[in-house]
């Protein structure tokens, strides 16, 4: 009998790609969402970075329809890359990432429920982290006071400066297939699994299983739907303040708001979705869960308070 094809070991997510009809539309957005251009391949690609140190966690591309490009997750080993190339479906062999800032070896291969691109990438060099200005004063509760005398709180009106990209979900038109899938060929863990009024699994809120190691509460969702759509993608910003003045500047430039601010239940984050101009979802978020693998699986039922537990009501076509 044949052994079960080892587990790939997936170390983090790192990053997304999107493709875009209108480049200065795309990138005018990207700088007030609070991105920083990290390398211009030309005017049809550009990679972008936060001030973490990931080289980067957004490639824009030129294209002549707007759509998802897939995100990318660190492997554990070159070995892993192997495996994927040669088990994964319509897996392409090892390549070279030789535009992308911090070099590095990737394999890319398709969902096999609805054929969205997925990379894994192995040996890219870490960058610097940015010195950027964020505010660290301590803060002052009723009974509690932790800034000193004489000290206050200013701030800077700008963009939210992205850290990292934290997660990212779609619409699977197959929740049991595509489960399955990804929890036999990698180190995904069920953070949370949500389910209907029938008991029957819906949505799934994955992390990384790193054993003792602490990670995000979730790098990847999905949920089931009649069609396929990329839901959002999520990036980390430093903290409240910084995120509402974020809020604040995409208002104030004329953006869309999809929903927010608000905190969510599960994975506990504050959370600030809005449209860019080519009505992708694209999300701040600060404070979330830490976990590790000994965190079990939780379960609960789909329904108006799962979602959040303070800030605007839930949208109608933030679930379609």
């Amino acid at each position: 009998m044949a052994s079960e094809p080892k587990k790939i070991q997936l170390v983090r997510i790192a990053h997304v790609y999107y493709k875009y009809t209108d480049m200065e539309k795309a990138v005018t957005f990207l700088d007030d969402f609070g991105f920083t251009e990290e390398k211009k391949v030309s005017d049809d690609k550009i990679y972008y970075r936060g001030y973490g140190t990931e080289p980067w966690v957004l490639c824009a591309i030129k294209a002549d329809k707007a759509e998802f490009g897939g995100a990318g997750f660190v492997v554990e080993s070159e070995e892993d890359l192997q495996i994927a190339a040669e088990t994964l479906p319509k897996a392409t062999k090892i390549y070279e990432l030789e535009d992308a800032p911090g070099g590095g070896k990737g394999v890319t291969f398709y969902d096999p429920v609805d054929g969205f691109p997925m990379h894994l990438v192995y040996g890219q060099k870490s960058a610097e982290m940015l010195d950027i200005p964020l505010p660290h004063e301590p803060l002052n509760f009723p009974t509690e006071k932790n800034r000193p005398v004489n000290k206050f709180q200013r701030f800077e009106k700008r963009p939210a400066p992205v850290h990292k990209l934290g997660h990212f979900g779609v619409r699977t038109t197959n929740f049991a297939k595509a489960y399955k899938f990804y929890c036999d060929h990698f180190n995904f863990l069920a953070s949370d699994l949500i389910h209907d009024a029938e008991k029957i699994d819906r949505t799934v809120f994955y992390r990384l299983n790193r054993g003792d190691e602490e990670v995000d509460h979730h790098v990847f969702f999905f949920a089931e739907g009649s069609t396929y759509k990329v839901h959002h993608s999520s990036f980390e910003t430093h903290d409240f303040d910084t995120q509402v003045l974020g809020h604040d500047w995409l208002r104030e430039k004329g953006y869309t708001n999809c929903w927010g601010v608000g905190r969510h239940v599960l994975g506990s984050q504050i959370f600030d979705y809005w449209y860019d101009p080519f009505h992708f979802i694209m999300e701040h978020y600060s404070d979330g869960d830490l976990v590790n693998a000994s965190e079990p699986v939780h379960r609960s039922q789909a329904g108006p308070g799962s979602l959040h537990v303070w800030g605007p009501d839930v949208p109608s076509d933030f679930l379609d």
